[in-house]
């Protein structure tokens, strides 16, 4: 517990909000190029690599033309605070955590007039807004539905949803079991009747889906009509890979075109160089463009079991669609573990490419900043250097508005290098600088 927010420039705020905007187009960018591939307007693997380790029935029905033009709407990045400026290691498009921090805001608010993206209702009424334009439906009734594997987030969503139901507005939350299934819709047992529900937030992830009771009703629902799902059932959105193909030299003259030339600069500034661990053999020919070892390109993966400690300055990560590809798993940070360790885990997802593609990427530095905390043992504060990731959640309210609705900066110990929530980590809102 820390006894202030973390503060940023007027200049930092000034990116932050106007960020949305650029993301949103990103996704909507992502979206027509995914489907301009299948038809053939785009090469082919775009899809492809997209498409890798995912059951057919559901790239089949992320496909439908009904669910075309459906986006995620909330949309949140990982900006790591660096020397010169801000890195976005990665973007999550069913991120938890804006339910502690619509708590956070309210709690630190008390005593900080600033606190970022507090106006406008909040987190809670930009959170409700998003699903009434998923929905179609002012006024609608929504399920947070929260599966088995993402409980830990429950506490923070019924807390939304209270502070939302203290508003009149129908928001519930529910496991997926408490679902109740008709020909004429979805319904949630609230209170000793029935309440019919017009959208569900999902909060599970899809590889999840076979493990999660009702999965198929709650498909066949969203497929019919009789209840709007959002974020969509699209797995390709949710993956990490996508900055490997926005880095792509061959795509870059169609990610400038589409994007527009202030987003796209903007994009290429903060996305770290990212490469997907393909196992097949290059042409004599070829190299992996961008990816350098002492000054001479790579060409084979093998290439970088012999890096020195200094020179593994490089991440490791599960793209998507594995329970390995959230919270911080999954993620091997080159210079934070042993040469053996290193060419273990590049082998092992080299290996499992097809099932569970991976990616390399660039690692990004965090700056050395100073916060104090609450220690329970002494009764006093403490003070500690650490290193900052910053958390801002954008809600989808119109067609092309992507709204900032607050941020998380999550502090931790200077000699760490993922993070994230951790259990010696200082989480607080953040708020224009004093």
């Amino acid at each position: 517990m820390a006894p202030a927010p973390y503060f940023l420039s007027p200049g930092e705020v000034e990116f932050f909000s106007t960020l949305g905007g650029h993301l949103l187009k990103f996704y909507r960018t992502l979206n027509q190029f995914y489907f301009d591939s299948l038809k053939g307007k785009l090469p082919a693997w775009f899809a492809e690599y997209l498409d890798l380790g995912k059951p057919r029935e559901l790239l089949d029905y992320g496909r439908m033309n009904r669910f075309r033009r459906r986006l995620p709407g909330i949309l949140r990045p990982d900006a790591i605070a660096t020397e010169d400026g801000f890195a976005i290691t990665e973007l999550d498009s069913v991120p938890g955590g804006f339910g502690l921090l619509a708590h956070l805001m309210s709690c630190y608010g008390e005593t900080h007039a600033n606190i970022v993206g507090a106006g406008g209702g909040g987190i809670p009424g930009q959170f409700y807004r998003m699903v009434e334009l998923a929905a179609g439906k002012p006024g609608c009734s929504l399920a947070i539905v929260v599966s088995r594997e993402s409980e830990d987030y429950l506490d923070e969503m019924k807390s939304l949803s209270a502070l939302l139901h203290n508003r009149g507005l129908p928001v519930f939350v529910a496991r997926p079991q408490d679902l109740v299934f008709r020909e004429d819709g979805l319904f949630l047992p609230v209170g000793g009747s029935d309440v019919k529900i017009d959208a569900v937030y999902r909060f599970f992830e899809l590889y999840d889906l076979k493990n999660i009771p009702k999965s198929e009703l709650l498909l066949y629902g969203n497929k019919k009509g009789t209840v709007t799902v959002t974020p969509p059932y699209k797995p390709f959105l949710e993956e990490k890979l996508v900055f490997a193909l926005f880095h792509h030299p061959c795509l870059a003259a169609i990610w400038e075109k589409s994007l527009g030339r202030e987003t796209f600069g903007v994009l290429t500034h903060l996305i770290p160089s990212t490469w997907i661990l393909d196992n097949r053999d290059l042409p004599p020919h070829a190299v992996i463009p961008g990816l350098n070892i002492r000054g001479a390109p790579v060409r084979d993966w093998r290439e970088l079991n012999s890096l020195t400690q200094k020179e593994r300055e490089l991440v490791i990560k599960i793209s998507g669609f594995s329970p390995l590809s959230w919270g911080g798993r999954g993620v091997t940070v080159g210079h934070d573990v042993s040469a053996d360790e290193w060419m273990q885990t590049l082998r092992e997802r080299l290996e499992n490419f097809e099932r569970a593609p991976a990616v390399l990427q660039t690692f990004r530095k965090g700056k050395r900043v100073n916060t104090s905390y609450w220690c329970p043992g002494t009764q006093a504060l403490k003070e500690m250097e650490c290193r900052v990731r910053l958390t801002p959640y954008y809600f989808v309210t119109g067609e092309d508005d992507a709204r900032l609705g607050g941020i998380l900066a999550t502090l931790c110990p200077k000699d760490k290098k993922k993070i994230h929530g951790m259990a010696d980590a200082v989480m607080v809102p953040c708020a224009t600088g004093p």
